[in-house]
């Protein structure tokens, strides 16, 4: 595993990991707080056939924090410029919670090179816009209470018997993201409204979905005609944390599919 930075069109410096080197990448792309670290268990298994590439978004892990405007936009422009430095010609866009978001942002930014969008525990309901004052409600929670705030998103997040070593490592992860910063980006989804960029989409975008929350397979159709899910029983936000194993395979299935 190589570790690189290159920069994002408004100066950020973007931390990622490449394995592998087949022309297509595989390309992963975390959630809210979390860093590419929450993909380590997938460079192994795929960068046989794949080139696999995580990156840290503007704000978290090893990437800058220096970010004046912020928003999913702002992050997929991170995803293209790493593909831009790694001269990737064709790329299967991974992305967890956020980063589903950010992958249809960068989808639609390069075209093309994007073979398919594979969502992991997110298009729950890609109807579903992000309600301006919930946006503000959120940041000023963070601000106020940035322990506090993380806490109950954990509870909210997993089921009540998940591995407490497992909770505590996503814990002391999420920490390192500064409250400021989460503010900042609170505020940016305000409005947000992911079903207008889906809606131009011309690839198939699948999920692999935990069941804490409700996917609704029909309602995403609406607005992305070759679109499917599975979900993973008893399992929470993090499916590549929690059951690796299972996980790796439903991808492997999946990607065969987007490759087809």
């Amino acid at each position: 595993m190589f570790h690189r930075t290159t920069y994002s069109p408004d100066g950020a410096a973007i931390s990622y990991a490449v394995s592998g080197a087949a022309d297509t990448a595989l390309f992963f792309i975390h959630g809210g707080l979390a860093d590419r670290s929450f993909w380590d268990s997938q460079h192994g298994p795929f960068a046989d056939r794949f080139r696999v590439i995580a990156l840290d978004l503007a704000g978290h892990g090893e990437s800058g924090r220096g970010r004046q405007n912020w928003g999913i936009v702002a992050f997929a422009r991170d995803v293209l410029a790493v593909m831009d430095a790694e001269s990737v010609p064709s790329a299967i866009l991974v992305g967890n919670s956020l980063g589903g978001a950010v992958a249809i942002e960068a989808a639609c930014l390069a075209g093309k090179r994007v073979a398919g969008v594979i969502g992991v525990d997110t298009f729950h309901n890609i109807i579903r816009r992000i309600d301006p004052a919930w946006a503000s409600e959120q940041a000023q929670a963070w601000r106020r209470d940035f322990d506090g705030a993380l806490d109950r998103m954990l509870c909210a997040l997993f089921n009540p018997d998940a591995s407490p070593s497992l909770v505590a490592d996503v814990r002391r992860r999420m920490s390192r993201t500064p409250a400021e910063t989460v503010s900042a980006m609170f505020l940016s989804f305000a409005g947000y409204d992911a079903a207008v960029s889906a809606r131009q989409l011309r690839v198939s975008v699948r999920c692999i979905n935990g069941d804490l929350f409700p996917t609704d397979i029909s309602a995403n159709r609406e607005i992305i005609l070759d679109f499917d899910a599975v979900v993973l029983p008893h399992t929470g936000h993090f499916p590549m944390l929690e059951r690796p194993d299972e996980f790796n395979q439903r991808l492997a299935r999946v990607t065969a599919e987007l490759r087809c």
